[in-house]
């Protein structure tokens, strides 16, 4: 569950730099938080869903 919302938090990350519409500091906090999920996701070593 974490997994998938960190990749689609990745996804619009990169949609806002393709399309050049962002705002202000959201889409890099998205990023962030998309990382953060991922870091977690490895370090407490759970499988994917």
């Amino acid at each position: 569950m974490l997994y998938t919302i960190a990749m689609i938090l990745i996804v619009l990350w990169v949609l806002g730099l393709v399309s050049s519409v962002t705002i202000g500091g959201f889409i890099h906090l998205l990023l962030v938080i998309a990382v953060v999920i991922v870091l977690l996701r490895v370090i407490s070593g759970r499988k994917p869903l």
